[in-house]
């Protein structure tokens, strides 16, 4: 700024939203932020030290806890019900391998994710291949090995029954099944159940000399709220089995509702905080299981319930730790904190609204600042108008429960990956080491008459 003789320069004021959330008589709930010094005894800045920032942080207990309070509610209700980890979620071996060993099956949406099941030893029988792309040859594998292929669409049923033919044995099928049950409509996936299409396509099925229907799907969205919704689709599966039971003579194996199950996580579309208005997970299992149990009479053979649950099940066990790098004062008088974070970290910040907490020792006043990112990107924002103690470059910000989405959608955008570590009883383990030049620069090839623009040396 030049200045001008006997004129001092011209500063435009700025004020600044200062909160002094305990002398409110009343505070609300997002006026409290607490520190956060450490996750499991472990302090957040030795954490970032050894392994470096940013960080993704699992916590094995808390997948553990969240795993089995799903488990435990559906089959206290149900007995037959089966959980299958739906690894499009976070499919870290690390993660994937923990579920399994509390017993869970997998759920997979593509032939990558199928090896990753494979690859952990999970057998055939306890794979559920959906999806609306499967490759003939991955289809083949998975007839191959017992799994069930969830088909979704007549096409995909032509090519089930060309490549069953091939190899010459029957082979469990399952149809995924759309349903009218939200707006707008869930329906990109699986055969019309309003329409009949789904009928339709088990008729084709039963008639295949190589396709043996074992079950039925349908998954009826993400981040369910309306527990009518997960109603409706067990008394249309229920009946459905029923018609084709009638019809067909054959009694469905299974029957799979998907997943869709919330975490406490809240979206930005929302006024109040998500586990306020998330209803308990007992909720859901006792409207699944009351209209299940209700049809039971009318089955010869009880089916097995499959859920595909995701999100509820790993958002809460993962967090990422951040380093803030500057703080600096924007031109409409916010404050913008930038961490060495990114948004390629995090995409699914863009439809949730992640707490963060920072290892600066709680105030009794805050403020409201904006959270952006290190990418050279102006959308590169993490959260906007979260409240936190008076910010200093050099602290660790906490972003909680981030396990679904955001590793499997994340991707290297100008920085490479950072490592994951998973911690038990007290300890930090690598479950996936930071990323590497050759991580990435490794694959390509670039052809030789490319760098004929490189300087030769001199001897």
């Amino acid at each position: 700024m030049i200045k001008h003789k006997g004129k001092q320069p011209y500063i435009r004021p700025v004020i600044k939203k200062v909160s002094f959330g305990d002398t409110v008589k009343f505070k609300s709930e997002h006026m409290k932020t607490p520190s956060v010094k450490a996750l499991e005894s472990l302090s957040v800045r030795d954490l970032t030290d050894r392994y470096g920032s940013p960080l993704y942080v699992v916590s094995e207990s808390t997948l553990r806890r969240s795993y089995r309070e799903v488990a435990q509610v559906f089959t206290r209700r149900y007995p037959r019900t089966v959980i299958a980890y739906s690894y499009k979620t976070n499919y870290l071996g690390g993660i994937c391998a923990l579920f399994h060993s509390e017993g869970a099956w997998a759920e997979v949406v593509s032939g990558f994710e199928y090896e990753i099941a494979r690859r952990l030893g999970i057998a055939g029988p306890m794979i559920l291949f959906n999806g609306p792309y499967k490759k003939p040859e991955e289809m083949k594998r998975a007839f191959l090995d017992g799994a069930s292929v969830h088909l979704d669409s007549f096409d995909e049923l032509k090519v089930a029954a060309e490549v069953a033919a091939s190899i010459g044995r029957k082979v469990n099928i399952g149809v995924r099944v759309n349903m009218q049950l939200n707006y707008p409509a869930w329906d990109k996936f699986g055969f019309s159940y309003e329409r009949g299409e789904a009928l339709e396509a088990c008729r084709q099925i039963q008639k295949h000399r190589y396709l043996q229907l074992s079950g039925l799907h349908c998954h009826a969205g993400t981040y369910i709220i309306d527990l009518g919704i997960y109603r409706r689709v067990m008394e249309n599966l229920t009946d459905l089995s029923l018609n084709i039971k009638k019809e067909l003579g054959r009694e469905v194996e299974y029957l799979d509702i998907g997943g869709g199950y919330p975490s406490g996580n809240s979206l930005h579309t929302q006024l109040m905080p998500g586990y306020t208005i998330a209803p308990p997970i007992e909720q859901y299992a006792e409207t699944v299981c009351s209209v299940l149990n209700g049809k039971l009479r009318s089955f010869k053979n009880a089916p097995r319930l499959i859920l595909e649950p995701g999100r509820s099940v790993v958002d809460e066990g993962m967090h990422l730790l951040t380093k803030v790098v500057s703080v600096k004062e924007m031109q409409n008088g916010n404050r913008a904190v930038i961490v060495d974070a990114g948004i390629h970290l995090l995409p699914v910040s863009a439809y949730y609204r992640y707490e963060i907490s920072s290892d600066r020792d709680s105030a009794q006043t805050t403020e409201e600042v904006d959270v952006y990112g290190a990418l050279c990107m102006q959308i590169d924002v993490l959260r906007k108008s979260v409240r936190l103690p008076a910010v200093q470059a050099g602290d660790i910000l906490t972003i909680h429960k981030v396990g679904a989405y955001n590793f499997t959608q994340s991707m290297q955008f100008i920085y490479p990956r950072p490592a994951v570590v998973m911690l038990h009883d007290g300890q930090a383990e690598i479950i996936r080491r930071r990323e590497t030049y050759e991580d990435i620069k490794g694959p390509e090839a670039i052809p030789a008459r490319l760098l004929t623009y490189a300087p030769k040396t001199k001897r």
